[in-house]
């Protein structure tokens, strides 16, 4: 049986923002800042805060690199998770998760249709790749922070277990 890997006393984080606005500089991007500040604040070490178009592969090249070279733990994508043809954040998540975590999915649409009617619009996926937990928010400020908020409290623990730890007992 290989030995336990030790658990990092902190988690590190990297933030993609799907924007092809905000990547061609016609908006500046307000979301990203938010959630460095919020994952700071919850003892989160960010390595990565970068723009990106709403591509598929571009997607799909940065989730790989960050789960596979760069070994990031919580992976924030937010934006391109509605119903436009440019939203294929789901996608590009789908092709790198090995399992979902619907129960985090479902948690986050639910809180946010207590706010909107809109939130079951919705694709978000949560998922684990190897030791990374990647989660697509919602690309507006406001409702890619009330999303994280809803599953921080869950965080901790399932990274934990995700990095190799044990559940309770």
């Amino acid at each position: 049986m290989p030995a336990k890997q030790p658990r990092p006393s902190r988690f590190n984080a990297a933030i993609l923002i799907a924007s092809d606005r905000s990547y061609r500089r016609v908006r500046p991007d307000k979301t990203g800042p938010l959630l460095k500040n919020y994952l700071e604040k919850s003892d989160y070490d960010v390595a990565f805060l970068e723009i990106l178009p709403d591509k598929k592969d571009t997607l799909v090249n940065a989730l790989r690199k960050l789960t596979v070279e760069d070994k990031i733990n919580l992976i924030i994508v937010s934006g391109g998770t509605g119903l436009a043809p440019s939203d294929v954040t789901p996608e590009a998540t789908l092709e790198i998760i090995e399992r979902r975590i619907p129960g985090m999915e479902e948690a986050m649409r639910r809180a946010s249709f207590e706010k909107t009617p809109h939130a079951i619009l919705s694709r978000a996926v949560v998922g684990c790749a190897g030791h990374s937990l990647i989660v697509n928010l919602p690309g507006s400020p406001q409702g890619a922070l009330e999303n994280l908020e809803v599953i921080q409290p869950a965080l901790q623990h399932a990274l934990e277990l995700i990095t190799g730890g044990t559940p309770d007992p």
